[in-house]
């Protein structure tokens, strides 16, 4: 059902973060001990630990075996980098037409589009949504780790989420909490077959490499309400259980009605927008634009689909921090807000297991 409760929706658009939540497990049995940029390139590793730095240095999870169906092998996939980072496997130049980086208060998040059959996902697959959770509690992928180095240094977080389709992809790593708003909550995992404009708002345009400023969405599948509360939407599923004398019956929840897009995509700020990124070539960002835009119109669900609150406040602490080589070609300055780029809402019957 929706459930209704009282919000104080201004204390998330004031974008001020108030905590650092970083990672209270261990690092996976196959990553290396910290997030380091120079690593060997290994294109059969193993490792699982995703960066995100800058629009031309991050990763992604990806399958280790070609023509790979994500909701088939969650539990398994692996660190794709655009940069030889972390003893992982690197993103091969031209794999993307698309990439959007945005930092905000609460999260960083990367999302885009390109031929991502290049990262081992069969052609045609709608994608699957890893977290650090699973169904075991062990994560997905098992062992995967991430970091950013938002206060200066790599520091390890506990909550993200990332979605992967053969032809779309976004990564969040929530990086603060606030009075409002839990780590969990901004990275929501339970949303899996709802895709990446949903869950992660923000600028899916073909053709186009940005990094930006912006301020923090509203948690995934929250809406506030015209009264001060806010509905949260809840995805449905169903399921069979069997009773004391044996009889099966048939369990449901969630929404019947699902909302086709986000509350709204969030603005953004001194936007630096470039001609394309990669490993090879070497470039510095030419400018930037201060000026800020928002929009109330909301950002629909996309393809990449299938995809338990913190509580405590942990100050940020990193070792091994890493610079960035660049990659990126600079294009030209300019503020970029798309909202509601795409229109259809995507949820995909071969999503596989649900991640609860």
């Amino acid at each position: 059902m929706i459930a209704s409760i009282a919000v104080g929706a201004a204390a998330l658009l004031a974008g001020v973060a108030q905590a650092q939540v970083t990672a209270t497990g261990t690092m996976g049995p196959t990553n290396p001990a910290q997030a380091t940029l120079g690593t060997a390139v290994n294109q059969t590793s193993m490792a699982r630990l995703v960066s995100l730095n800058a629009i031309d240095d991050f990763c992604l999870f990806a399958p280790p075996e070609a023509n790979s169906v994500i909701g088939e092998t969650e539990a398994e996939e692996v660190a794709w980098c655009v940069q030889a980072r972390n003893n992982a496997r690197q993103i091969p130049d031209g794999t993307f037409t698309s990439v959007h980086f945005v930092k905000t208060p609460l999260y960083w998040q990367i999302q885009g589009l390109g031929d991502l059959t290049k990262l081992n996902i069969a052609s045609g697959d709608e994608g699957g949504e890893l977290d650090p959770h699973g169904a075991t509690g062990l994560g997905n992928p098992v062992g995967g780790n991430v970091t950013t180095n938002a206060t200066g240094t790599d520091v390890h977080y506990e909550e993200w989420m990332n979605y992967m389709s053969y032809q779309q992809f976004c990564l969040r790593i929530c990086i603060a909490e606030n009075s409002t708003y839990s780590a969990a909550l901004m990275c929501q995992h339970t949303l899996d077959e709802m895709g990446c404009n949903w869950v992660m708002p923000g600028d899916y345009t073909d053709n186009s490499f940005t990094e930006c400023d912006g301020d923090s969405a509203y948690p995934p599948g929250l809406y506030p309400l015209s009264n001060g509360s806010t509905s949260t939407f809840q995805q449905r599923y169903t399921g069979t259980y069997t009773d004391g004398s044996g009889s099966v019956g048939m369990w449901t929840q969630g929404q019947t009605v699902t909302p086709q897009t986000a509350y709204s995509t969030p603005a953004t700020s001194n936007c630096v927008t470039y001609s394309t990124i990669g490993n090879g070539l070497a470039a510095v960002a030419t400018g930037s634009s201060n000026s800020s835009s928002s929009s109330s119109s909301a950002s629909a669900s996309g393809s990449a689909s299938s995809a338990a609150a913190s509580g405590s406040a942990k100050a940020a602490s990193g070792s091994g921090a890493s610079s960035s080589k660049s990659g990126a070609l600079p294009l030209a300055a300019g503020n970029n807000l798309f909202a509601g780029v795409f229109s259809l809402l995507a949820v995909f019957a071969s999503a596989g297991a649900f991640l609860l």
